[in-house]
């Protein structure tokens, strides 16, 4: 049930993203910025925390599960240290997503030939 529950509610964002694409003229760039914001807004409202206790992967996978891990991150890091909590949580709730991602882009270009749109 676990897997369904994940492959429905990643599936849902994924659709809602698709037909935001499809029928507006927004760059794919700006639909990713929609969706790490609309995360944390999401995770700043407490109503993401109830989508990933349901969805668990399928909500933490998609761009908008970093958002929601930006904002928890910061909210911790401002319950310990202050206002000076906003500057570091984000970077260390987010560091190893983001190191995977580099590192994996890294060599994924060493495999594979980029070919320049035209």
């Amino acid at each position: 049930m676990e897997y369904i529950r994940a492959f429905l509610t990643g599936g849902l964002i994924c659709v809602l993203i698709q037909i935001l694409l499809d029928h507006t003229k927004l760059q794919p760039g700006r639909v990713m910025v929609i969706l790490v914001v609309s995360g944390v807004i999401l995770g700043a409202l407490g109503i993401y925390e109830k989508i990933e206790t349901f969805g668990g992967c399928g909500a933490t996978v998609p761009l908008s599960g970093f958002g929601f891990n930006l904002w928890k991150g910061m909210k911790e890091a401002v319950d310990q240290h202050g206002f000076l909590g906003l500057f570091e949580g984000g970077f260390t709730a987010a560091s190893v997503g983001t190191s995977a991602a580099l590192i994996f882009s890294y060599l994924a270009s060493l495999i594979f030939q980029p070919k320049m749109k035209e």
